[in-house]
C-alpha cells in the first residue's frame, strides 16, 4: 500500500505542485522567521558581549537631584565615588561614562542615521591614554571643549575628515566642533544604523548630567582577583537605592536576555501571520486531497474489491500527505534559509546594520518547521481519507461517487450555526465591556470565522443566486453556467472561498481601524490644534532643552511661544501626569475646551483638570490637592478650570511650567507650540529653523505636517500588513486553481456536450474564468462584511479614549479589494480555462 501511495504522488504530480507551494510557503515564513531571529539575537548578544570584554564590574545609576526620604539625592555618581572605587585592592582602572542624544547633519544639513539609535558619549583615556572602546583609524581622541570624534560609517557619509568642522546637534541649539579622529567601534548604536559623537568628559558631563558626575563606571581588574570580589568591595561606597553594580558576566547576560526577549516579540508578530498563511494552506490541501481521491475512485474501489480493508485504504491517502508534506517541509525550510538571508540584506540595504555573524539554523528550527508541514498536511487530508474509507467497492466501481446526505448537510448547517452564534454573542459582550472586552471579542472572532467556514455551503446558494441575474445579462450563457457550476459542489465552493474570506477578514478590520484613527487624528490636529508651528526632537528622539525655548522666545518674528513639559506630582498617594504650559499664550496655541473655570487662573498658581479625571477624583473648580513633587517638597494646588479631555495632546493636569521646574531641573519638553507674526509661510519656517542654528535633529512642522506625518505610520503599519498576508493570498490563488481543475474534471463528460452542441472555446473560457471570479468575490464579500463589523467591535472598546471617534469606512479600499478578489479570480482560472479550451470534443463526451 505504501508503494501503491507513492505510486500515485509520482503520477499527480501537477496536481501536488500546489500543494506542495503551499505548505512550502507556509513552512519558508516559519523558518525564514526562526532563523532571522537567531541569527539576529546572537549577532546581538555577542557584540553586546564585545562591549563587556575587560570589565569585571559595571556601575550604573540611577539618581537624580531632589530628596528621597529626607535625604538629598545626586543627579549619578560622583567623582568622589568614582576615586573611592580607584584605589580598592584588585582594580586595575575606573572608567566614568557618559551618554545622550547627539546627531551629525550630512553636507545638506540631513540627520545622519536613524534617528533614535543617533548616539553621544564621552571618550574616557586610561593610562594609556586610550579608550579600549575605541580604535582610531585617524587622528586621535577628543580633548577639549572643541573637539569631538566621529564613527567611522558617520565620517564618510558626512564626508569629513580630521580638522574639519562639524556642526553636532543635541536636545539645545546646534553647535560646531572640530573633528579630532574617526574611529571605529562595536558600539549598538553605531551597528542598528545610527551614529556616535565622542566628547571630552567635561564636556558630556554639562550636555548630559552635572560637571563631576557620571552615569556609569567600568571596573576593570588586575590579574588574580576576581569579578565577585571587586563588586564585594565596591557595593559599600555606593548609594544603594539610586544604584546598581553587577559584574560585567552578570550584566552581558542580562542585555543577552533582554535581546532575547525583544526579538521573541517580533518572531511572535511574524509567526502569527505565518500561522494565518498555513491556515488558508489547509483548504487548498483539503480540496487538493478531495480531487485526488475523486479522480481514483475506481481505483480505490479495486484495492477493496482484491483485499484492501478500509483502514488500508485510508492509510494509504494519508501515506501520500505524509510523502508531500516532508518534501514541501524541506523545500519550504531551504527556502526559509533563504528568506532569512535575504531579509538581512534587506535590513543593510535600508541602513539598519546589522552585526556581523553566521547564520544561525538551530536544531529547533529544522524540528519545528518539518513537524508543522508534516502536520498542517496531515490535519488537512484527514477528512478526505476518512471519506475515502466510506466509499462502497461496488458503487466505487460503477463511478458513482458518494454525495453528501441531508443528514450530513443539517449537521453541517446546525454546527455551523451554533459556532456562528456564540461567536457573534462573544463579539457582541465584548463590546458591553469596554476597554476589557477585547480579549473576548477576539476569541468571539475566532469562533465567528470557525461558524463562516461551517456554513459556507449554505450560504453559497443565496449569495451567488443575488448575482446570478446580473451575471446572465452581462455575459450571456457563459455568466449562466458560471453561476451554476459556482453552487454545483457547495462544499468545494466553501472551501476555496474560505481562504479568500479569512484573509479579507483580517485585512478589511485593520484597513477601517487604521483609517478610523488615521481620520480621529486628523480631526484632532485640525480642531485642537491652533498653533502655526510644533518644534520637536526628529523621529521622536527625547526631550527638548530648556534653552530652545528661550532661543525661540527671543527670535525675530515670533508672535507667541509654550513649551510643552512632561511632569508629575503625587496625591493621595497615586501619581498624576501634568503638563507644563506657558499660561499666557497656550489657549493661543491649542484649543482647549473649557467646561468651568477660566485657564487664566494657571498663572496664579492653579491647576486646570481633564474633565475624566475630574470625575473620577471628585474635582471641581475650588477644590484643593496636597501635592508632593519629585524633589520631596509638598504644595496645595488648587483646581482653577475643568477641561475637555484632549489626552493625545495633554496629560490630565494642566500647570504653569515653572511650577513644574521649580521642582525638577531635568524638564522634559516635549514640544514647543509657537505662532509667528506672519501666520503659516516659508518665511515664518525659515525664521524658527534659522533660529534653532539650522539643527538637522530638530523638526518645524505646521500642522499639515502632522496630519502628513501620523498618516504615513498609520499607512505604512497597514501596508506591512498586507504585505505579510499577501502569502496567504498567494495561496489562495492557488486554491481557486485547484477548485476549477477538479470541476473541469468532474464536467469532462457535460464540457464535451456543451461544445457539441455549438458553446465556442472563447465562451467555454469565460465560463471557468467567470465561475473563479464568482467565487472569489463570493469569498471577497463575506470577509469584508465580518472585517467590518469586527473592526466596528473593536473600534467601540477604545472609542471612549479616542477624541471625536467616529467609525469611518474606506469605500477606496474596500473597492479595491473586490477589483483584488476579481483579479485573484481570473489569474487563477488561467491555465484551468486554457486546457478545458484544448479538450477534444470527442473524447470529452466519451470520458466516463
Amino acid at each position: 500500500m505504501f508503494r501503491t501511495a507513492l505510486r500515485n504522488v509520482l503520477a499527480h504530480k501537477a496536481r501536488l505542485l500546489m500543494t506542495v507551494l503551499a505548505v512550502t510557503l507556509g513552512v519558508a515564513f516559519v523558518s525564514g522567521t526562526l532563523t532571522f531571529t537567531d541569527t539576529l539575537s546572537k549577532s546581538l548578544s555577542s557584540q553586546s558581549a564585545k562591549n563587556y570584554d575587560g570589565i569585571a564590574v559595571s556601575v550604573t545609576s540611577y539618581g537624580r537631584n531632589g530628596e528621597e526620604n529626607g535625604k538629598k539625592t545626586e543627579p549619578g555618581i560622583s567623582q568622589k565615588t568614582l576615586d573611592q572605587v580607584k584605589v580598592l585592592k584588585g582594580v586595575e582602572s575606573v572608567s566614568g561614562r557618559l551618554s545622550g542624544f547627539a546627531g551629525v547633519g550630512d553636507e545638506n544639513g540631513r540627520l545622519i542615521g536613524s534617528g533614535w539609535s543617533n548616539k553621544g558619549a564621552n571618550y574616557a583615556p586610561g593610562k594609556d591614554g586610550k579608550d579600549p572602546r575605541y580604535t582610531f583609524t585617524a587622528g586621535k581622541g577628543p580633548a577639549g571643549a572643541d573637539r569631538i570624534a566621529l564613527d567611522k560609517a558617520t565620517a564618510a557619509t558626512g564626508k569629513y575628515e580630521v580638522g574639519d568642522k562639524v556642526r553636532v546637534a543635541t536636545n539645545s541649539p546646534v553647535k560646531e566642533y572640530t573633528l579630532s579622529g574617526v574611529f571605529t567601534t562595536e558600539d549598538g548604536a553605531v551597528n542598528a544604523g545610527g551614529s556616535l559623537v565622542l566628547f571630552d568628559t567635561a564636556v558630556a558631563q554639562k550636555l548630559y548630567l552635572e560637571p563631576g558626575f557620571y552615569q556609569e563606571l567600568s571596573v576593570a581588574a588586575r590579574a588574580g582577583t576576581s569579578a565577585e570580589q571587586l563588586l564585594d568591595g565596591i557595593k559599600p561606597l555606593l548609594d544603594s537605592e539610586n544604584t546598581k553594580a553587577q559584574t560585567g558576566a552578570a550584566l552581558a547576560k542580562e542585555q543577552a536576555e533582554s535581546i532575547a526577549k525583544e526579538m521573541s516579540t517580533v518572531s511572535s508578530m511574524l509567526l502569527a501571520f505565518a500561522g494565518i498563511a498555513l491556515f488558508v494552506g489547509v483548504f487548498l490541501i483539503y480540496n487538493t486531497f478531495t480531487m485526488l481521491v475523486a479522480q481514483r475512485t475506481k481505483e480505490l474501489a479495486l484495492l477493496r474489491a482484491v483485499g484492501a480493508k478500509r483502514g488500508q485504504v485510508i492509510r494509504s491517502v494519508m501515506s501520500e500527505a505524509l510523502v508531500v508534506g516532508a518534501v514541501a517541509s524541506a523545500i519550504g525550510l531551504a527556502c526559509g534559509v533563504g528568506l532569512a538571508v535575504a531579509m538581512r540584506s534587506l535590513m543593510d540595504s535600508l541602513g539598519a546594520k546589522i552585526p556581523s555573524g553566521s547564520l544561525v539554523v538551530a536544531s529547533s528550527t529544522v524540528v519545528t518547521a518539518l513537524v508543522i508541514g508534516v502536520l498542517v498536511t496531515l490535519v488537512a487530508a484527514v477528512f478526505p481519507a476518512w471519506r475515502t474509507g466510506r466509499i462502497p467497492p461496488v458503487a466505487a466501481m460503477g463511478s458513482a461517487h458518494l454525495p453528501a446526505t441531508s443528514k450530513s448537510l443539517v449537521r453541517r448547517n446546525t454546527i455551523g450555526s451554533v459556532i456562528s452564534v456564540l461567536g457573534t454573542g462573544l463579539v457582541l459582550l465584548g463590546v458591553s465591556m469596554g476597554f476589557d472586552g477585547r480579549t473576548v471579542i477576539g476569541i468571539g472572532a475566532f469562533l465567528m470565522l470557525i461558524g463562516l467556514i461551517v456554513l459556507l455551503p449554505l450560504l453559497s446558494h443565496p449569495v451567488i443566486a443575488a448575482a446570478r441575474p446580473a451575471l446572465e445579462k452581462v455575459f450571456g450563457v457563459p455568466g449562466k453556467l458560471a453561476a451554476q457550476n459556482a453552487v454545483r459542489n457547495p462544499r468545494r465552493t466553501a472551501v476555496t472561498a474560505a481562504s479568500l474570506a479569512i484573509g479579507l477578514t483580517l485585512v478589511t478590520t485593520m484597513s477601517v481601524l487604521g483609517i478610523t484613527m488615521g481620520k480621529a487624528v486628523d480631526r484632532m490636529s485640525t480642531d485642537k490644534l491652533k498653533a502655526d508651528y510644533k518644534v520637536s526632537m526628529s523621529n521622536g528622539m527625547g526631550e527638548l532643552d530648556a534653552s530652545v525655548v528661550e532661543t525661540l522666545a527671543k527670535a525675530r518674528g515670533i508672535k507667541e511661544v509654550s513649551p510643552h513639559t512632561d511632569g508629575s506630582f503625587s496625591a493621595d498617594g497615586t501619581i498624576r501626569l501634568a503638563s507644563g504650559v506657558n499660561p499666557a499664550a497656550i489657549g493661543n496655541l491649542l484649543n482647549i475646551e473649557v467646561l468651568s473655570g477660566s485657564l487664566d487662573r494657571l498663572a496664579k498658581g492653579e491647576v486646570a483638570v481633564a474633565e475624566k479625571t475630574a470625575k473620577n477624583e471628585n474635582l471641581a473648580v475650588g477644590s484643593t490637592l496636597q501635592a508632593q513633587f519629585d524633589d520631596g517638597r509638598k504644595s496645595t494646588l488648587k483646581v482653577g478650570a475643568v477641561y475637555k479631555d484632549m489626552e493625545s495632546l495633554l496629560s490630565p493636569y494642566i500647570m504653569d511650567g515653572k511650577i513644574l521646574s521649580e521642582h525638577s531641573e531635568d524638564q522634559y519638553i516635549r514640544e514647543v507650540y509657537v505662532n509667528t507674526t506672519g501666520g503659516e509661510s516659508k518665511a515664518s519656517e525659515k525664521a524658527i529653523i534659522d533660529a534653532l542654528g539650522n539643527n538637522p535633529a530638530m523638526t518645524v512642522a505646521t500642522r499639515q505636517d502632522m496630519r502628513d506625518e501620523m498618516g504615513g505610520t498609520i499607512n505604512l503599519a497597514l501596508n506591512i500588513m498586507y504585505g505579510l498576508l499577501g502569502m496567504a493570498l498567494i495561496i489562495s490563488v492557488l486554491g481557486v486553481v485547484n477548485t476549477l481543475a477538479m470541476s473541469v474534471f468532474e464536467r469532462t463528460q457535460e464540457i464535451g456536450m456543451l461544445r457539441a452542441i455549438g458553446l465556442d472555446r472563447s465562451r467555454l473560457k469565460n465560463t471557468i474564468r467567470l465561475e473563479a471570479v464568482v467565487i472569489s468575490l463570493f469569498g471577497a464579500v463575506l470577509g469584508i462584511a465580518i472585517g467590518v463589523f469586527l473592526a466596528w467591535a473593536i473600534g467601540t472598546t477604545f472609542s471612549k479614549d479616542v477624541p471625536d471617534y467616529q467609525l469611518v469606512l474606506p469605500y477606496d479600499r474596500i473597492s479595491i479589494f473586490l477589483l483584488l478578489a476579481a483579479v485573484v479570480g481570473a489569474l487563477a482560472a488561467m491555465w484551468p480555462a486554457r486546457t478545458t479550451a484544448r479538450l477534444n470534443v470527442l473524447t470529452a463526451i466519451k470520458t466516463e
